[in-house]
């Protein structure tokens, strides 16, 4: 712990500067103690029911991880198997069967809920993006909030509408057949990287620049659409690309958006203590001698990645609330930090999924719906939460 904590020798408990103790505390990253089960000022009549060394409270959550990752995993399964059936020869075929089965079991679920959804291949793919990117938005936003730092993702979504602006006017001159939202992602990580430069070569308080860039990137990209209708044909609907369309999800963007999932995962789960030295004493992180440079631009990068799979489904207006809402969510109601990523990435799977089958029933825009749904999350867990979001740990 750092600050006002005072630590005991000896009997492996911490007094913290309130002056409550925790038992049974746990070396953190930065040297100090910190609580491993309960939060600080929790009584030990709180503790859940141990089953098999786990309490209730980690099982439900364990088993909603769980059913997390096998829904991942069948998404990224049909992805896969979307593009494999593009290829020739045996793959070909292969992934040509493998779709059919998908598609007859959405209609096989249509049957069974009386609808007209799952039986349509567009319709998979939103599915299957949706549910990745409320994998990833919450993991980077959890990073995100905890280093007051909830506007990036609003200001690098922006960021992303100027690489809409510029793919679209790139593809109608040239005439490249390329994914537009690959040039989206080049020109958000370019972005990404350009603001950090702003934020470690400026003077400025450390709002200034994510402003300059919010503000400009989105200028700019509204400028460059309306040049662009002036001499050439270009084909686009704003309103789907700022509030969220199912119907701008095409196959090579829910693509993308599956390589961006399993990359993110893999290099938040590398680099974890990495990410948590620096989200609670960067000043401490550098002094051990770690690149924070380094793992502030990943950091930043991988938030201009997710941004741009995420504008999809949420559009530039609402991208960033998948981003922190979730996780604003479970640090009203997590013990941790590290329960915390997991509460938010189940908070932003129920948001997804329930914004979605919201929009579908009600013919509506899925990035509001999805919005709504986790603002409602929220306020559930203000409601039944006994704390502030300060009083978690650093495990």
């Amino acid at each position: 712990m750092t600050g006002g904590d005072d630590e005991r020798e000896g009997d492996g408990s911490t007094v913290e500067g309130d002056g409550s103790t925790v038992e049974g505390g746990e070396s953190a990253v930065d040297g100090g103690t910190v609580a491993s089960r309960q939060p600080v000022g929790a009584s030990d009549t709180t503790v859940d029911t141990v089953i098999g060394g786990w309490t209730t409270r980690e099982l439900i959550e364990l088993v909603g991880i769980g059913l997390t990752a096998v829904l991942a995993t069948a998404m990224l399964a049909f992805i896969g198997i979307d593009w494999l059936r593009e290829l020739p020869g045996a793959l070909g075929v292969f992934g040509a069967l493998a779709f059919d089965r998908y598609l007859s079991v959405g209609a096989s679920l249509d049957g069974l809920l009386g609808t007209n959804v799952f039986r349509h291949p567009f319709m998979w793919r939103a599915i299957a993006t949706g549910v990745l990117v409320a994998i990833v938005g919450p993991l980077v936003g959890t990073y995100l909030v905890h280093r007051q730092m909830a506007l990036i993702g609003e200001t690098l979504a922006h960021t992303a509408f100027a690489g809409v602006a510029v793919g679209f006017l790139f593809i109608a001159v040239t005439g490249w057949t390329g994914s537009l939202l690959f040039v989206a992602l080049v020109v958000s990580v370019l972005g990404a990287l350009g603001l950090q430069w702003l934020a470690e070569h400026t003077d400025a308080y450390g709002d200034v620049p994510v402003a300059i860039v919010l503000t400009g990137s989105f200028a700019v990209g509204t400028l460059l659409i309306s040049w662009g209708r002036d001499f050439v044909a270009i084909s686009i609907d704003i309103e789907h690309f700022l509030f969220g369309s199912l119907a701008i999800v095409t196959a090579e963007g829910a693509q993308l958006v599956a390589a961006m999932t399993v990359g993110v995962v893999a290099l938040v789960a590398y680099n974890y203590k990495q990410f948590l030295f620096i989200t609670f004493d960067e000043q401490a992180a550098r002094v051990a001698r770690l690149n924070v440079r380094w793992y502030n631009a990943l950091l930043i990068v991988m938030t201009a990645v997710v941004v741009v799979g995420a504008m999809q489904i949420l559009g530039v207006i609402l991208v960033a609330g998948l981003l922190v809402i979730p996780v604003a969510a479970a640090s009203h109601v997590a013990h941790s930090f590290r329960e915390t990523l997991f509460l938010s990435v189940l908070f932003g799977q129920f948001s997804v999924l329930g914004g979605l089958a919201f929009a579908i029933a009600a013919s509506l825009p899925p990035g509001g719906s999805i919005i709504v749904v986790a603002i409602g999350i929220y306020l559930l867990a203000i409601a039944v939460s006994d704390r502030s979001m300060a009083s978690i740990s650093m495990h």
